[in-house]
């Protein structure tokens, strides 16, 4: 078992969706913050001193820093879930442009 280091000054983000610039016809990513998230800054196989309000938790052998975060509720550390898709392009006419 290993130990993460938590940082409950860090909330955790992930993109939910995306929204389309109607000037650059580009996607931009809309990031939301997950509730009661704090980000696992380390995973160590040992703890090492850390200043307040930085604290450690066991974890599993395969959490990594930013990949997973400890959900504060229900002191558990949780896979940070995946993107939303980002959105299919249609580019049947980009050679009119």
């Amino acid at each position: 078992m290993k130990k993460a280091l938590i940082d409950p000054n860090a909330p955790v983000m992930q993109i939910t969706s995306w929204v389309l610039n109607p000037i650059t016809g580009k996607y931009s990513p809309v990031v939301t913050e997950i509730p009661s998230s704090d980000r696992v800054a380390e995973v160590a196989d040992t703890e090492f001193p850390v200043c307040v309000p930085l604290f450690w938790v066991d974890c599993a052998d395969d959490v990594l820093p930013d990949v997973w975060y400890f959900d504060n509720a229900n002191q558990t550390i949780i896979l940070v879930p995946p993107p939303a898709p980002y959105p299919e392009t249609d580019v049947s006419g980009a050679d009119n442009l």
